[in-house]
């Protein structure tokens, strides 16, 4: 898709110990350092932009949430709300939601607030907040429809005039959590979990108001105590992780999961055919939302891409992953080994079906692609990790475009923009291979890993299988086996073990044989 007259800037959102800073985006033209557009030197505990980035919402000390403009970056308006605990934009930046703390429910904790105004356009009371009823109020992505989680029903209201209070109810009895579809608000999704032996199911219903008769699309699921709920840009797909505590074959620790797959239009509700045992460990939809890639299976994991109808589309191999990310353009994906593993990252061309590179980010804790598709941010940020801090931008082959540590890092995100702003990928990549990869390397910082991938990725295979994962205990093991059974720790001696593993089991099975007739 070609972009619009002028594609708008990347811009990042850093926020440390001292305040939090906008800065010019790649491609930086100081000195190879990224320029300081915003700066903000006052402590706050939460920085977020809305998700069409039009407003930026920043929690200050003494319960104070201010709200700015993007494209001035102009304060629009400061809330004093005291026992703030939490607090979120609307999708388009429109109303600000607060949760205070309450002992009574009496007292309305939840506010809806108009920022344009500064007047509260609805309030309610609500007991505690979860990951699952947090946002109180859920918008789709052009706010045309809101909806709440309710006891044993989901209410609806008028998203243009808050002051009719509730419009319509949608009667789920025990329904314990909800997803509204984001673009169109068509749809929204119902977990059920299990009472009194009836199993756990998740039902989709339409949202309009004569459409809500009967589920559209319903699954049932047995040893599940919770989901995760992905739809897909169209409202047309839902992919349904379904969790368990406990993993009855006692093959995992962290218990097992199943990935279910419904459409809207009732032609598909079953498990997607996963071709290797264990956890699911991601699952992205492509921005088309034609397309969904998941990374399951005990380690080394496997990743394969699924069109709409759950047919593979494409084998990654396997690998020490256990994240995906997909290129708001949908042509490249990364894969990457985030949280206990060593952080091996692997970046495809989806639309090629090949590897462009490999390189490493150890210790990351948060990653994500730039709004334009060129560039892939990963950064290490306390409290989750103290040490290391620190922001890592990669070229989408893998090679190091940007580095910079911090002493301390809280936050680390691109500003949001529309995809579909930006020029079309191949014209984004021909203007990227136009440029010297060793100009943009900022003082002349650029790891080993990210040279050779750079080098090496012309050349790589189509749809080339990475190599397996090996821990550093596995490698000394294979030396003591090419001292045992001749042959070098290479592909070679591998074969060489192998072939001694198929006699010894021969003459074991010969034993038993000798054994049996002996008796």
């Amino acid at each position: 898709m070609a972009a619009s007259a002028s594609a708008p800037p990347l811009d990042i959102l850093v926020r440390g110990p001292e305040g939090f800073s906008l800065w010019n985006g790649p491609p930086f033209s100081n000195n190879g350092q990224p320029g300081i557009k915003l700066e903000h030197k006052i402590a706050c505990s939460s920085t977020k932009f809305s998700d069409d980035g039009s407003r930026l919402m920043v929690l200050k000390p003494d319960s104070v949430i201010t709200i700015y403009d993007c494209r001035s970056y102009a304060e629009i308006r400061s809330f004093q709300v005291p026992n703030l605990t939490a607090a979120a934009l609307s999708p388009r930046g429109t109303f600000l939601q607060t949760f205070q703390k309450s002992s009574t429910p009496q007292n309305k904790n939840v506010t809806l607030w108009n920022v344009d105004t500064g007047e509260p356009a609805y309030d309610q009371f609500q007991k505690s907040i979860t990951k699952t009823n947090w946002p109180s109020v859920r918008f789709s992505s052009d706010e045309a429809v809101a909806c709440k989680l309710a006891t044993n029903e989901i209410q609806f209201f008028d998203a243009a005039d808050f002051s009719k209070g509730v419009t319509n109810r949608l009667r789920v009895p025990g329904v314990a959590a909800i997803e509204l579809s984001k673009a169109p608000g068509s749809h929204v999704a119902a977990f059920v979990p299990e009472s009194k032996g009836i199993p756990a199911s998740v039902q989709i219903f339409a949202t309009g108001k004569d459409l809500q008769s009967q589920p559209v699309a319903r699954r049932s699921f047995f040893r599940c105590s919770s989901v995760q709920l992905n739809w897909n840009n169209g409202s047309t797909g839902l992919l349904v992780v379904a969790q368990s505590d406990v993993d009855k074959t006692n093959q995992s620790y962290y218990g097992e999961s199943k990935l279910n797959y419904l459409t809207t239009d009732g032609t598909h509700e079953g498990l997607v055919p996963l071709r290797k045992e264990g956890p699911v460990h991601d699952v992205q939809w492509s921005y088309s939302g034609s397309e969904f890639a998941v990374v399951y299976g005990f380690m080394p994991s496997k990743t394969t891409v699924f069109d709409k109808k759950c047919n593979p589309l494409l084998e990654l191999g396997t690998g020490p992953y256990n994240t995906i990310r997909w290129n708001p353009k949908g042509k490249f994906l990364c894969l990457a080994g985030f949280g206990n593993l060593p952080g091996d990252m692997a970046f495809w061309d989806y639309i090629e079906k090949k590897q462009l590179g490999t390189t490493k980010a150890e210790l990351s804790v948060t990653s994500e692609w730039s709004p334009d598709g060129r560039y892939f941010m990963t950064a290490t940020t306390a409290p989750r990790l103290q040490v290391d801090n620190g922001i890592k931008i990669f070229h989408h082959n893998g090679s190091l475009f940007f580095k910079k540590m911090f002493d301390k890092l809280f936050q680390a995100d691109w500003k949001p923009e529309s995809p579909d702003r930006f020029s079309d990928i191949s014209e984004l990549v021909k203007s990227f291979e136009s440029i010297k990869v060793d100009d943009a390397k900022p003082q002349g910082e650029r790891s080993k890993s990210s040279q050779t991938s750079a080098k090496a990725s012309p050349n790589n295979p189509t749809a080339q299988k990475p190599a397996a994962y090996r821990p550093p205990h596995a490698k000394q093991a294979a030396v003591v086996q090419a001292e045992l059974f001749g042959g070098t720790t290479s592909e070679t001696m591998s074969k060489n073990a192998l072939r001694n593993k198929k006699k010894r089991e021969k003459q074991k099975e010969k034993k038993a044989t000798e054994g049996a007739n002996d008796s």
